[in-house]
């Protein structure tokens, strides 16, 4: 017979309680289901627990091992169910490129102090969902939608487009670009995680393109002047690289900045962190 939680709750109650009596009321059940419920741990295990005489129960030397072990099985479970409920203690944040860009900092600072509880830990997984699917994180910023059958998302804000250009580039010199600068331009594209898609441009207009896999090749790609990058604005904060400028592109719509997670396996703390994440985009854009 496998042993099971009902047999170790059993035995301390006896110990605890002192008779099978009190021990089946601390329990809620009969007595009888509580001698039944001894016996079957005692042939479980091969060992008499425990000795009953007219005035008390007490544990035989077996039966003072077995307990001091069924209490620290029984801790476990209920700092396992503790946890659980609460996430294990901790908060994954996944993110492909540049997590949220201005308001990280601001973002793990307040959250620690607001919810010291739940250790909260930022982790870079290039892929389109950027960790999520590969079971590498609890929640995940992504800037493309993603699949709603499996995944629930919210958009937590916007973030202004970018043209990222080589220091020595022409257009550099401005203080913002136009789409249209940038149609006779080979555009370096990241399909997988990338916001920026020659659909952006009308199709008249639309650049050449090359395609980079990560945002270091991206990002040194870029600086040789080969190639020109789109990106949200929370690239030029989180990556900054001599020999790369950002320059707003003032006529492309903005990224939507969302959280996303399991539909069916929510964390705990994702309202927190969406309603944290959202204040700190909407100050920003009303400040």
């Amino acid at each position: 017979m496998d042993l099971e939680l009902r047999h170790l709750r059993c035995l301390v109650a006896i110990v605890d309680e002192g008779t099978f009596t009190d021990a089946a009321i601390a329990l809620g059940v009969s007595q009888a289901a509580v001698s039944r419920t001894l016996a079957a741990l005692e042939g479980a295990l091969g060992v008499r627990l425990l000795r009953r005489t007219s005035r008390a129960v007490t544990p035989t030397a077996a039966g003072q091992r077995v307990v001091a072990h069924a209490r620290r099985v029984l801790a476990e479970v209920e700092d396992l169910v503790r946890d659980a409920g609460q996430g294990g203690g901790e908060l994954r944040i996944g993110y492909a490129w540049a997590a949220l860009g201005r308001h990280t900092l601001p973002f793990q600072r307040r959250w620690g102090a607001a919810h010291p509880e739940t250790a909260l830990h930022l982790v870079r997984v290039n892929s389109p969902t950027a960790g999520l699917l590969e079971g590498m994180c609890d929640l995940a910023v992504v800037r493309r939608p993603l699949d709603e059958r499996r995944f629930a998302s919210s958009i937590a804000g916007l973030e202004r487009r970018l043209c990222a250009l080589a220091a020595d580039d022409p257009l550099a010199r401005r203080r913002s670009v136009r789409l249209s600068d940038l149609a006779d331009r080979v555009l370096l594209v990241d399909r997988r995680t990338g916001t920026a898609t020659p659909e952006l441009w009308p199709p008249e207009l639309r650049p050449a393109t090359e395609e980079s896999h990560d945002i270091d090749d991206w990002l040194t790609v870029i600086a040789t002047g080969r190639c020109v990058g789109v990106t949200a604005e929370s690239t030029a904060h989180q990556y900054r690289r001599p020999g790369v400028v950002y320059r707003p592109l003032r006529d492309a719509e903005p990224v939507a900045v969302r959280l996303a997670w399991w539909r069916d396996d929510p964390h705990p703390a994702g309202p927190a962190v969406l309603e944290l994440v959202s204040e700190l985009y909407r100050t920003r854009r009303t400040g």
